[in-house]
């Protein structure tokens, strides 16, 4: 009985493209869903002669993989895990493998791992990228959990995963919920990079007035050369879909309610507890809560007016373009930057022993985040494990100094035009602190000593300070 080497639980979209693509690699497979129509799509799309079987009994699913058994679990974050895990425990034995490959919080991860290691299993949380087309034909993805047990899963996870220059995507990032960390910095970084986005196409829409051809053009062009990422690329894509009802740009008649499933706002609260700044991903939080307000901004929009200049921009269109692009690579690079910085000062707290290099090089392919920047990352962090901070390398830092004219200039049109720039400013104001020796919170400091006697320190001497301030 026991002769699938993989089994998979939640039978949705990913779960079954995984398993399919397990499939083709010559895994045998099993899979495990209480809905009987899922089941049965699985079978039904597997290829004549490959092992793949679904099941809705929990007990036929164990017995059916072979020791030490290796499973995933595909369900929705959150209660649904525990109660999964609840379900297949009685079936378990000791050093069978349970990986949660949802987008589970990290800290509900190391619960798990410290639970189910009570009871001699393995459990580990692993993050994966490149939505239900990567699952099919390539993913990234960001094991975390005990070194040892990843050798039972390597050759599968390495067969399934996207590939660049022969090199899988996907490696072991370290202890405990290493894996899920990583993933949720991942969308952090995500969320920036299409706000930025987002923000360029306003700004060229409804701040310049360029028309939804020249738009998409615009970014399929920008998907050329040294911007080339995939979330450009399906950006052009989108903008010249069509709406097969009305025959308009389908974009145009999506609202601009943005919906988010948490995961951004996770790594702006998980930054702020370990004091790693990253405004940028912060921004795109916020505006995604922003545009839910819509209510209110239609109203606003009737009350709160400013006069966007008709003139005064004496660059061409092509200049323009080329300005807003150079902006762009400016605060795409941040992002990137202020996630990485994350996870450096994440793997010294949590002693993950995180590889950034490693994490650089798996999403170069599969990933949703992958651009070709990427591998000037990798090799940046070749030359220096523990380079602080992306900006800091001296060929990254020079990109950044060759692009900074373009961003203040974007920023400045932007405000001129009344387009709100969350994304674009707020890299900008990270660029400009970061290389500032000097920062204004000396002030800060002597304000909060005023008022709470919160003590200060001095540059001249060694030790705390608190002064009485309203005494001459």
């Amino acid at each position: 009985m026991e002769i699938y080497d993989f089994g998979m639980v939640g039978l949705g979209v990913m779960g079954r493209n995984l398993l399919l693509n397990m499939a083709d690699n010559n895994f045998a497979v099993s899979g495990l869903d209480i809905d009987q129509e899922k089941v049965d799509f699985l079978e039904k799309d597997a290829k004549s002669g490959q092992q793949v079987k679904g099941t809705t009994s929990a007990k036929e699913f164990i017995e059916s993989l072979k020791k030490p058994r290796a499973l995933m679990l595909l369900v929705p974050a959150g209660k649904p895990v525990d109660t999964v895990i609840q379900n297949l425990l009685p079936f378990l034995e000791k050093d069978d493998i349970v990986i949660d490959g949802g987008n589970s919080h990290f800290m509900d991860t190391n619960r798990r791992v410290t639970e189910l290691n009570e009871e001699g299993i393995h459990f580990f949380g692993m993050g994966i990228s490149g939505g239900e087309k990567g699952a099919r034909m390539g993913p990234s993805m960001m094991p975390g959990g005990d070194k040892e047990a990843y050798e039972r899963l390597r050759p599968i996870f390495e067969a399934i995963s996207a590939k660049v220059n022969n090199e899988p995507c996907v490696t072991y990032m370290g202890m405990g919920s290493a894996g899920h960390y990583v993933k949720m910095v991942h969308n952090g970084i995500e969320y920036g990079i299409m706000q930025l986005i987002s923000e360029a196409y306003d700004l060229l829409k409804r701040g310049l007035g360029y028309s939804d051809v020249d738009l998409q053009k615009t970014f399929e062009e920008w998907n050329q050369g040294e911007l080339q990422s995939y979330l450009l690329e399906i950006t052009g894509e989108v903008l010249n879909k069509f709406d097969d009802i009305t025959g308009i740009r389908l974009v145009n008649l999506i609202s601009d309610r943005a919906m988010a499933k948490g995961t951004g706002k996770w790594t702006s609260q998980n930054a702020m507890d370990l004091q790693s700044p990253i405004p940028v991903i912060d921004a795109a939080v916020t505006m995604r809560d922003l545009s839910t307000y819509k209510d209110e901004r239609v109203k606003a929009s009737t009350v709160l007016h400013w006069n966007n200049p008709k003139d005064g921009i004496s660059d061409t269109k092509l200049e323009l373009i080329s300005q807003i692009k150079d902006a762009y690579h400016f605060a795409m690079i941040t992002i990137y930057a202020q996630g990485m910085a994350q996870l450096h000062k994440a793997s010294n707290e949590y002693h993950y022993g995180l590889n950034p290099e490693n994490i650089a090089r798996i999403w170069r392919g599969g990933c949703i985040i992958r651009a070709l920047c990427l591998e000037d990352f990798r090799k940046a962090f070749n030359k220096n494990r523990e380079l602080l901070n992306l900006m800091l390398d001296e060929q990254i830092a020079g990109t950044l100094m060759s692009k900074q004219q373009a961003i203040r200039s974007t920023i400045k049109l932007a405000v001129d035009k009344g387009v709100p720039v969350a994304a674009f400013m707020s890299s900008l104001a990270y660029f400009d602190a970061y290389r500032s020796a000097t920062l204004p919170t000396n002030l800060v400091q002597a304000q909060r000593d005023y008022f709470g006697a919160h003590l200060y320190e001095r540059i001249d001497q060694e030790g705390t300070f608190h002064t009485h301030w309203d005494q001459q």
